[in-house]
């Protein structure tokens, strides 16, 4: 790492502050490009074992390697902010990662969404994670690797299956339906109300049993680790730590346009005000910052069809330039990728973008393929819906405990992965402990069951 860097750090802030940027104090750390790729792939610095992350690490290294991908920063929303810049960065790219980290920063102090998720879970994210990985490292050296990874299977499997509109830390439900309301202009089935209990029953005989679930559950962590029949407390344990990190990287997935276009923004508009930094170091940041911000996410053969990067920093230039700042960050406060793209990903901006389909015929004449901005909006936000996976919910357990799951492609709008559906639910399975039952559809949409055992 270039030195003089952490010197324009403190400068830098001052910049924001004077700027209207309001942050929780940001901790920054220098680290090799190898734990850089470690945090990418784990999510944190540290985090429960697992042989998946081990698999997702080879990915990235592979992609590093063939030039598809590098990391400058990796940042981490709190009370104070953890943000780790790669050692191999240069003086240029560690003054744009610091503004790009404080715009970061400011976003998720501000953000209902990050606030309220930061609240439930901890504004200690970083401590919060490597106290599960202890505990779970406790409950390897008393329990064995393998019967500890076979509920870790499980948990990750489903780690996308929550329900943020609920609380983080829920009730069960009631065990016994409400009783019947009682008219209160009907005197006879008030005396009748009131009379005792048959001879011979009880009160707990006369109430009637809630089905379980009430109601479709879409939180399959929360209600795996309440109701599956033979749970141990140390398999519920890791259920409810996985679930406590989905609530934490939950606003960080459904915010991604807008947060890193309003980190791209702040760092852009900040080098442009820091008179400070050396002109040099000036223009390579400027350069680094066209890299960020270009129309596609990596090389051609790899890249995204749209850089959140790209797209986010252009809307907010827009609204910006349109209706103020105040305006940006009351919607910067309230919004998050669903209403910022529905509301200001304008047809102007998109035409301007190039976002709808073309076809580029041999003599040179492009012809739009489709000019449907509402398709447009559906199109770039069909990844984001229920955390990005189908929406799956527990819908009944039988009297023989056997698990019904019932996937909602009416809705949805996504057909299951069938290979992978079948080695979840047999991951499943072994911590549910009975058989699991899910129904979905096939391509030809007729319905179609599949079973574990």
């Amino acid at each position: 790492m270039s030195e003089g860097w952490q010197s324009y750090v403190r400068r830098i802030e001052e910049l924001a502050t004077r700027s209207g940027l309001e942050f929780h104090r940001v901790d920054f750390e220098a680290v090799p490009d190898s734990f850089m790729m470690e945090i990418a792939v784990y999510g944190l610095p540290v985090r429960m074992p697992h042989w998946s992350f081990g698999v997702r690490y080879i990915y990235q290294l592979i992609q590093r390697h063939m030039g598809h991908s590098r990391l400058f920063e990796v940042v981490f929303p709190g009370n104070p902010g953890h943000a780790y810049l790669a050692e191999s960065n240069g003086l240029a790219e560690n003054i744009l990662v610091t503004a790009h980290v404080l715009g970061h920063a400011d976003f998720a102090r501000n953000n209902l969404l990050f606030r309220r998720c930061q609240e439930q879970v901890s504004e200690h994210i970083v401590e919060h994670a490597a106290n599960h990985a202890r505990q779970i490292q406790q409950v390897i050296e008393t329990h064995g690797a393998q019967r500890v990874e076979v509920a870790l299977d499980a948990a990750l499997a489903l780690e996308q299956h929550v329900d943020i509109d609920q609380p983080l830390r829920r009730e069960r439900y009631p065990e016994y339906l409400g009783d019947a309301k009682v008219l209160v202009d009907d005197q006879f089935r008030k005396r009748f109300a009131a009379l005792e209990p048959l001879a011979g029953g009880s009160a707990a005989e006369a109430k009637k049993r809630a089905p379980l679930p009430p109601h479709p559950e879409r939180d399959l962590l929360w209600f795996v680790a309440n109701y599956a029949p033979e749970m141990e407390s140390w398999e519920r344990d890791i259920f409810l730590a996985v679930r406590e990190e989905s609530f934490y990287f939950y606003p960080v997935f459904a915010s991604q346009i807008m947060n890193e276009g309003w980190a791209s923004y702040w760092h852009a508009r900040l080098l442009r005000e820091a008179d400070f930094i050396p002109q040099q170091a000036y223009l390579d940041a400027i350069k680094c910052h066209s890299d960020v911000v270009r129309p596609i996410a990596a090389e051609a053969q790899v890249a995204l069809s749209i850089n959140p990067y790209h797209l986010g920093f252009a809307m907010w230039e827009k609204i910006v330039e349109k209706n103020g700042l105040p305006a940006a960050r009351a919607i910067m406060q309230q919004d998050d990728d669903f209403s910022f793209v529905r509301n200001h990903l304008t047809r102007e901006l998109a035409d301007e973008l190039g976002l709808f389909r073309y076809s580029a015929r041999n003599d040179g004449q492009i012809k739009v393929l489709e000019h449907d901005l509402t398709a447009l909006h559906e199109a770039v936000l069909a990844p984001k819906y229920n955390f990005g996976a189908p929406i799956v919910s527990a819908s009944h357990v039988r009297n023989d405990g056997t698990l019904e799951l019932t996937h909602d492609s009416t809705v949805d709008g996504r057909g299951l992965d069938l290979e992978r559906s079948r080695k979840v639910l047999d991951y499943l399975q072994r911590v549910w402990r009975r058989p699991i039952v899910l129904t979905t559809v096939n391509q030809a949409g007729s319905a179609l069951e599949l079973t574990a055992p």
